[in-house]
């Protein structure tokens, strides 16, 4: 129990970036300030806007929310990619059918080629296995993606699917009793961020053991399909050869 309680502590430190600004899904999608982050913050919900041609009439919550989705890159569909570390090729699968915003952020950064040549700078193996987490530009964990047509960071908000249901949740924190389609079953691939829901930016995390604990609370976007032994043994500084998508990149849709 005491080895549990200990996982969970290390859980609360190491997903998170310390990052000082998190985002909300609106419309503007203006970031607001956050500091040092917990896995247990609230958020408010997600308040897309979207103007009417007409007074009298108003637009329905999925085109609002549709429309501030829609300046983010998306995966609409399933796409592979390769991760290439020093001991071989670790395969992904990106689920862009269940998770479209986070799979798609990550898909358009690796077409960007912002992974390669980064690290992987923590690791947490004791007491239990728990995750590998990489993706930082400045390898310290407090980096973020800056867009270079805006020179302003580029976080998405927090995506959860539950279980059963049709839609993502956007920009909450899943309660208790609620479980997500996609699990942090040991493999799995998810975003790293702040104590804001909305903070998630390019930093991502490999699951090395079944961490349920998370769930709901961090956006899992894929499943490793090859190579996870691979993955076990990612030790802290090593390097991130590169990553490319093989497969599914027409799947990736650019904001208009």
């Amino acid at each position: 129990m005491f080895r549990w309680i200990l996982s969970c502590f290390l859980a609360v430190s190491v997903l998170l970036t310390s990052c000082s600004n998190g985002g909300n899904v609106s419309a503007s999608a203006t970031p607001t300030a956050s500091a040092n982050a917990s896995p247990t913050a609230s958020s408010k919900s997600p308040a897309p806007t979207a103007t009417s041609a007409s007074p009298k009439s108003s637009p329905s919550p999925e085109a609002s929310l549709d429309a501030a989705l829609a300046k983010y890159a998306q995966l609409k569909g399933t796409a592979t990619v390769e991760l290439k570390l020093k001991s071989g090729i670790v395969k992904i699968e990106l689920d862009g059918d269940n998770a479209p915003l986070t799979a798609g952020n990550f898909a358009d950064l690796v077409k960007r080629g912002l992974y390669n040549g980064l690290t992987f700078h923590r690791v947490v193996n004791e007491p239990t296995p728990f995750v590998a987490q990489g993706g930082d530009p400045l390898g310290n964990g407090t980096g973020n993606f800056t867009d270079p047509v805006t020179s302003q960071p580029r976080y998405i908000p927090l995506e959860i699917l539950p279980d059963g249901a049709k839609q993502p949740v956007y920009g909450e924190i899943l309660a208790p009793t609620q479980k997500p389609k996609l699990r942090h079953n040991k493999g799995a691939i998810a975003m790293a961020r702040s104590q804001s829901p909305n903070s998630a930016s390019c930093q991502f995390y490999l699951a090395l053991d079944d961490i349920y604990f998370l769930d709901g609370s961090y956006a899992v976007f894929g499943y490793v399909t090859e190579g996870l032994e691979l993955v076990e043994k990612i030790q802290v500084g090593d390097l991130i050869e590169s990553i490319t998508i093989t497969k599914g990149e027409e799947n990736l849709k650019q904001p208009a």
